[in-house]
């Protein structure tokens, strides 16, 4: 029973632990809330920029590359892509 409150505990202090990044993600509005989130998540930023109207961010995690757009308005991912 210890084990698992402490689980949870750690679970809701540091949302990495209990979520991905998928298309249902929600990262921010700003780019700079946009790396934040991403950071936080355990991946390593490695450029961001504005591209046709959507926040680009081009990151790293597990030797894994990959780019993501986030729609400013909603804050949603529309695009990933693994590499």
């Amino acid at each position: 029973m210890r084990t698992l409150a402490l689980t949870t505990l750690v679970a809701l202090a540091n949302p990495a632990f209990a979520e991905d990044l998928g298309m249902d993600t929600m990262l921010g509005t700003t780019m700079e809330e946009v790396t934040t989130s991403l950071t936080n998540m355990g991946y390593e930023v490695r450029n961001a920029e504005m591209e046709d109207g959507k926040i680009e961010v081009y990151f790293v995690k597990d030797k894994t590359r990959g780019e993501v757009y986030v729609d400013p308005k909603t804050g949603k991912v529309t695009k990933l892509e693994m590499k």
